[in-house]
């Protein structure tokens, strides 16, 4: 055996006993970190758990930074915590932008809860059907016509979200349209791919 390996089979085969354990405790941030990083653990999964994984991993690592700053007098341990806090910080507001960019307007969520949850449709799946109509809303006040009978192409398939729609032909009432059912839907279905043409009742 060489000189070199002696202190690697020493450390592993003969650990070090303490003699004398340190008659103080190591203080309050010391104590306060190692409580909020426990916390921080206990965190879930998705982007919720993350969110509130980091949340407590960052003012327990800025905990251990004070601690090895102003008791263990360490500056390694002052600079690897302030890291780890600058890390959990950055994570925190990629976390935030992501939150951000994926939230839809609530007429959409409202629709996703209503129509597509019981059908089970990923979110994923419909926040891709939700940028086909670029979130497109349309309001329309009283007595204000959707489709005219003969003048509106038929270019889109619309669905009601709020109220009631009166559908009448030649000015003689046919039927109410109610919110989650399709305005135009008979009409859209007969028309083939590359057809256009208009709408038959007002």
């Amino acid at each position: 055996m060489s000189a070199s390996s002696l202190p690697w089979d020493q450390a592993v085969l003969q650990p070090p006993v303490c003699d004398t354990w340190k008659e103080i405790m190591e203080g309050a941030a010391y104590q306060l970190a190692s409580c909020i990083v426990l916390l921080g653990y206990m965190g879930g999964s998705g982007i919720f758990g993350s969110l509130y994984i980091f949340g407590f991993l960052a003012p327990g690592y800025f905990c251990y930074a004070l601690w090895g700053w102003l008791s263990a007098c360490g500056l390694d341990i002052f600079i690897w915590n302030m890291l780890l806090v600058l890390t959990c910080l950055l994570q925190l507001a990629h976390l935030a932008y992501r939150l951000r960019r994926d939230t839809i307007p609530e007429d959409f969520d409202l629709l996703y809860k209503t129509m597509y949850l019981p059908l089970q449709v990923p979110l994923e799946v419909y926040k891709e059907i939700v940028k086909c109509c670029e979130e497109q809303v349309q309001s329309l006040v009283r007595d204000q016509n959707y489709a005219v009978e003969g003048k509106t192409p038929i270019d889109r398939l619309s669905l009601l979200l709020s109220g009631r729609v009166r559908v009448s032909q030649d000015g003689q009432f046919l039927h109410y349209i109610f919110p989650y059912q399709f305005l135009d839907s008979p009409e859209w279905e007969s028309l083939r791919p590359s057809e256009e043409g208009t709408f038959q009742v007002t």
